[in-house]
């Protein structure tokens, strides 16, 4: 492709990678740089014209500059000119008009995952998972040393690369941590749209992370914190279009009632959502958004289409994560116990029992040592040896 475009939320580590990408000499601009913005925005033709291997770092910041890359574009169509970097997603942003639909590849760029910050060029062993058979699951796994870890304290730091790997203290995370949110609030966000009451946005971004894993009703969270309903639809599209919100959409044959059903919600960093949310203690659900974590920076870098999702019936059955891939389901249920049981895997074995032969044995992640079957349809596999 001429471009590439890589997005992500602030402070995940874009700008050093693409520092470090591409032949040497290669050009690197910011629009961070309040004179290069200044230029974009008057005349942005003057920063591609007859650009040769160019990088343009936080293109979000002044949207028009895409037009002007498209037309250099449409004039050379040499592969690999530009590597464009961005902390919202360009495809979900109302300003702007231009997509570089046929002319860009777009990744998308996670906080760093558990395997990531053990120097391991990886997102977890979901790939293994999904190419080998269900039966040999167990030898697979078992089969290479893992260190195993407490997740709650991965939960605490986090995926940011400062936090989770230049920090050590708790409290000086907390003070990156409230330092980002306010970054956040008072620059980034006024750049993506007009906020008037922050107080109220902030308030919100608190009662999301409360409710990590749980399901999206932005009635009663409007509710709750005193907001009416589309300002609360409005404030979560922009926290999704920051990277900062992940809502997971409900798994359904029809692919028609995705859109329909309600979604999960859960936090692109653990790290933040404990903080915003006041919390010392993660809980089970943050587990689950780790095992998340691990799992959208799986799908995001694979080449073949992937979607995760979740499942829940009307009585209340409920699978945390589906893996889509082609015809094929692979379930998921993560609980925070050390000691998994039979009865923990039932709604497994329920939703394999409703899809037949698309659904393949779950996987019971757990905060334990054990790796056995607990029965046909259901494996018992501590967390840190897939994600």
């Amino acid at each position: 492709m001429p471009a590439v475009v890589v997005a992500g939320a602030r402070q995940t580590g874009k700008s050093t990678l693409a520092r470090q990408c591409g032949p040497e000499g290669r050009r690197y601009l910011s629009l961070d740089d309040l004179d290069l913005l200044d230029l974009a925005r008057r005349d942005p033709d003057s920063l591609v014209r007859g650009a040769e291997h160019v990088t343009l770092s936080e293109v979000q910041r002044e949207p028009g500059l895409l037009s002007a890359v498209k037309r250099a574009i449409d004039s050379d169509r040499r592969p690999g000119q530009f590597l464009l970097t961005g902390s919202a997603n360009l495809l979900m942003m109302r300003r702007v008009s231009e997509s570089l639909a046929g002319r860009a590849s777009y990744l998308t760029l996670w906080p760093m995952t558990r395997q990531e910050q053990l120097g391991r060029g990886k997102g977890g062993r979901w790939e293994d998972l999904i190419e080998t058979g269900d039966a040999g699951w167990r030898d697979l796994l078992g089969a290479e040393p893992a260190d195993a870890e407490d997740w709650r304290a991965l939960a605490r730091r986090g995926g940011f690369p400062v936090p989770a790997v230049h920090l050590r203290d708790a409290g000086e995370r907390e003070i990156w941590f409230d330092g980002y949110v306010r970054t956040y609030l008072e620059r980034d966000l006024q750049a993506l749209s007009s906020i008037a009451a922050l107080p109220d946005f902030r308030r919100l971004m608190r009662a999301a992370c409360l409710r990590i894993g749980g399901l999206v009703n932005q009635t009663a969270l409007g509710r709750d914190i005193g907001l009416p309903q589309p300002t609360v639809n409005r404030y979560l599209n922009l926290l999704e279009t920051s990277y900062l919100l992940v809502r997971i959409p409900a798994y359904s044959v029809n692919r028609t009632k995705r859109l329909t059903k309600s979604p999960k919600l859960y936090w692109g960093d653990t790290g933040l959502a404990l903080s915003l949310a006041g919390e010392s203690e993660p809980r089970g659900a943050h587990l689950e958004n780790l095992v998340l974590q691990s799992l959208l920076a799986w799908r995001d870098a694979r080449l073949g289409r992937a979607e995760i999702l979740h499942w829940r019936t009307t009585v209340g059955e409920e699978v945390d994560f589906v893996i889509e891939t082609g015809d094929s389901l692979l379930p998921i249920e993560v609980k925070a116990t050390t000691r998994p049981r039979l009865r923990d895997a039932r709604h497994l074995k329920t939703f394999r029992d409703e899809h037949g032969e698309m659904a393949r044995a779950g996987l019971l992640l757990h905060a334990g040592t054990l790796l056995e079957w607990l029965g046909p349809h259901a494996l018992a596999v501590p967390w840190w040896r897939v994600a």
